[in-house]
């Protein structure tokens, strides 16, 4: 296979995930974004996280609700669990990293806030340690997993929602997660304020 074939053949690969993800998850997609606008109702909040590409999503959501995803609206309360490298590598380095995210929810975690929990594999530590940690807040959960769930499969509980992508390839799971977290930004800005 020469380069430009390798290059169409991932786009053929995204577009096929992308696809069956369409075919098996705008309605779960939909009850994950009743949650987080519910939640911004009750003037909560939602917290982000994930590892490596994940952080990036996180981060990416977190910006959209903080400033604004398409059109002109008022600011949403996110916190990307993910930017404070003080606080990542003093956790890190003091406990373990598998903490680095649940010893930030213990703080910043309200009953009633999301957690949202972004892992491609579902057996990330920090991730699984962070939805416990939600648990205990009574934080709920919204987890963008793919492949089997992994761990977090597991544990989330029936007031959770998983979105799983339906592939194994780290790179296609990725690219879906963020089509998801643009799918529930316009789903939050229709909802609360017709765009």
């Amino acid at each position: 296979m020469d380069i430009v074939e390798r290059v169409r053949d991932n786009f053929s690969q995204s577009i096929e995930t992308k696809i069956a993800a369409a075919d098996s998850l705008p309605q779960v997609i939909a009850q994950a974004g009743q949650l987080m606008v519910q939640c911004l109702i009750d003037g909560h909040k939602i917290l982000c996280c994930g590892n490596g590409g994940s952080a990036a999503d996180a981060q990416h959501f977190s910006a959209e609700m903080l400033n604004r995803y398409i059109a002109e609206r008022p600011n949403l309360p996110a916190i990307a669990l993910t930017t404070d490298s003080s606080t990542i590598t003093s956790i890190a380095n003091d406990y373990h990293y598998d903490e680095v995210f649940s010893r930030q929810l213990k703080a910043l975690g309200k009953a009633g806030d999301i957690l949202l929990a972004i892992t491609t594999s579902g057996n990330s530590r920090n991730i699984v340690k962070a939805i416990e940690a939600a648990h205990d807040r009574q934080v709920n959960v919204v987890c963008l997993s793919g492949k089997d769930g992994g761990d977090v499969a597991f544990i989330l509980n029936e007031h959770d929602i998983e979105i799983r992508v339906p592939a194994d390839a780290t790179p296609r799971i990725q690219e879906t997660h963020g089509l998801i977290i643009h799918s529930l930004c316009d789903l939050i800005d229709h909802s609360l304020f017709g765009h």
